[in-house]
């Protein structure tokens, strides 16, 4: 039988490595198919992991085993249907290996997610861990405790929190979403408040030059500045410290280097003016405050974006009732949601959305499932038949007895798929990760390299040269769009199509999908509407359209059919004879 295997490689480092490992996998001919990058694969066919290792390792080249348990293709209790946009090795918790969720908070870059993806990864019982700087969370696979995830990325410098339920995760991430929003904008407001004034006055008036008569003015702005960098920048100096502790280096370092060397030179030239020449006491007050201001403001846009382009996944979450109806030998009653277990017996009536997955014990009714499989159409079901979370009643009543709940039901699995899918990367982001990480140390040896040049051989006066070209370096290289572009771009691409009903399996298909020049759709209702009409009527012996469809609207009437509701829209308004004695035939029609 046909299973995926996914390996994690190691030692490629381009695209002759990639080519090299697939060309070998697929000479196997127990291999059908093998999806190679630069840092995993994916192998589909009957070899077992460890001959797809040792193939590889002939290769001359490093694997690992990313998921000890590869699930075999068969059909799962998905709806038919719905296995097209489904993946078959969707991971299922259980008591060896589960996927958990950290909502992460303190990064701030790319080389911020390469420590802790390898903070999380060195846990014992890690199979894979996915950092996702956009949403600040973590998907990480595996039998590791919670606790050690949070104190592997505590350690690391940095905070974590697990969060198991998905309600839970939701109301903390849209807290801490809210919070970090408004904290960024106030930041960025008070440095701005000041920064830009004092930028506009030096520049129009006292060109921003230390003398005695305005020394003390200087120093009095000085100090504010200082206390714009502690209360609307201190988040950058604490992250730096905490990163250089670790041995790293981050955005954050590049800001609190440019920044503290702005003021600290400025403070130099106000306090000890007589230590430098006349042309060189320059002050850069409002550089501090102005790149700290801006910066914030850059953070607070990226959260604010990041909050909207979540929304779609949430709208998922919402398909869920909050309660549901248990029938117990006392009655009836209304109980949350997470306390519905299987085995439980519940109703459902018309209009009701159903809480969790199971089988239909009693009664009948048509469920739109549209969410599901993509059938606009209403579906019947009966004794035997299976409901799935999500999925709405549009007429009828039933008894259905729980099967799967919580994060075990097919809603819950497609929410994850998503979740996994934001929080996969594709090659391009992987090649953003390699340069960023070590992005932050080249830039700071350039930087002290360009000063040092600057100073030895640039014109007098060489301090004030030295000092422009290293904050400048220092200031312009931060790799935020270096680390949130790639991330953002998948949030809103797969959240988007998540609102349209459209399930991406793995950020590359957003990648690959520059080269199609072909889409196929697979069936009606994909592009059409999907709501039958009348659009032509036949009739025999002599009988009159309008009298036909009389009749027939009159024997439809109180019906839930969705063809019935066709030939209702299409009689309009007239009066219609009223039936006697008819009967509804389920998955048949009515009767006389």
């Amino acid at each position: 039988m046909s299973q995926t295997i996914d390996l994690t490689l190691d030692g490629l480092s381009c695209g002759h490595c990639v080519k090299r490992v697939k060309e070998s996998l697929e000479q196997r001919p127990d291999v059908e198919l093998a999806d190679v990058t630069v840092t995993e694969a994916h192998v589909t066919g009957t070899a077992s992991a460890d001959a797809l290792i040792e193939t590889i390792k002939q290769a001359g080249y490093g694997a690992t085993l990313s998921h000890p348990k590869a699930k075999p293709l068969t059909e799962s209790s998905i709806p038919s249907e719905a296995l097209a946009a489904v993946p078959h090795e969707l991971p299922v918790a259980t008591a060896d290996e589960e996927s958990q969720q950290l909502l992460l908070s303190g990064m701030s870059c790319a080389s911020c997610v390469t420590r802790v993806q390898h903070a999380l990864q060195s846990v014992p019982g890690v199979t894979q861990a996915r950092v996702n700087l956009a949403e600040r969370t973590a998907l990480v696979m595996g039998s590791a405790s919670a606790a050690d995830l949070v104190q592997a990325v505590e350690k690391a410098g940095y905070g974590a929190e697990a969060i198991e339920d998905d309600i839970k995760r939701r109301e903390r991430q849209q807290e801490t979403a809210i919070a970090t929003m408004k904290r960024f904008r106030w930041q960025a407001i008070v440095a701005l408040a000041v920064g830009i004034p004092v930028m506009v006055w030096g520049m129009i008036g006292d060109n921003m030059m230390v003398t005695g008569d305005n020394r003390s003015l200087w120093l009095a702005i000085g100090l504010i500045t200082l206390a714009v960098m502690v209360f609307a920048g201190g988040h950058f100096y604490r992250n730096a410290w905490k990163s250089l502790l670790n041995g790293t280096a981050t955005m954050d370092t590049l800001v609190a280097l440019g920044t503290g060397v702005a003021w600290l030179y400025s403070m130099s030239v106000n306090l000890w003016p007589q230590w430098f020449p006349m042309e060189a006491r320059h002050l850069y007050y409002e550089a501090s405050a102005m790149i700290i201001g801006l910066i914030n403001l850059g953070h607070m846009l990226e959260a604010r974006a990041r909050q909207r382009s979540s929304k779609a996944l949430e709208k998922l979450l919402d398909l869920t009732p909050p309660t549901a109806r248990v029938v117990t030998e006392d009655g009836e009653k209304s109980v949350p949601l997470a306390d519905v277990q299987p085995g439980m017996l519940l109703r459902l009536t018309t209009g009701d959305r159903v809480p969790v997955d199971g089988e239909i014990t009693q009664g009948e009714a048509w469920l739109d499932e549209a969410m599901l499989t993509g059938e606009p159409i209403p579906q019947q079901k009966g004794e035997g038949d299976s409901v799935h979370a999500g999925t709405v009643v549009q007429d009828g009543s039933v008894l259905f007895r729980a099967s799967a709940v919580g994060s075990h039901t097919t809603l819950s699995r497609i929410i994850r798929m998503v979740r996994q899918a934001q929080s996969s990367k594709p090659e391009i982001g992987q090649l953003a990760d390699k340069i960023s990480a070590v992005f932050v140390p080249v830039v700071v040896a350039i930087a002290l390299f360009s000063a040092a040049i600057w100073y030895f051989f640039g014109p007098a006066p060489q301090i004030v040269y030295t000092l422009v070209i290293a904050t400048t370096v220092l200031i312009i290289a931060c790799p935020c769009a270096l680390g949130l572009a790639t991330p953002m771009s998948i949030i809103s691409g797969v959240g988007r199509a998540a609102e349209f009903g459209v399930l991406v399996r793995d950020a590359d298909a957003l990648q690959r999908a520059s080269t199609l020049d072909t889409l196929v759709f697979d069936k009606t209702g994909t592009l059409t509407e999907g709501k039958p009409q009348v659009v032509a009527i036949k009739t025999f012996n002599g009988v009159e359209e309008a009298q036909a469809l009389r009749l027939a609207a009159a024997l439809e009437q109180g019906s839930s059919h969705p063809l019935a509701h066709a030939i209702l829209e299409k009689a309009g308004d007239d009066k219609l004879p009223q039936g006697e004695r008819f009967q509804n035939a389920a998955r048949t029609g009515r009767q006389r």
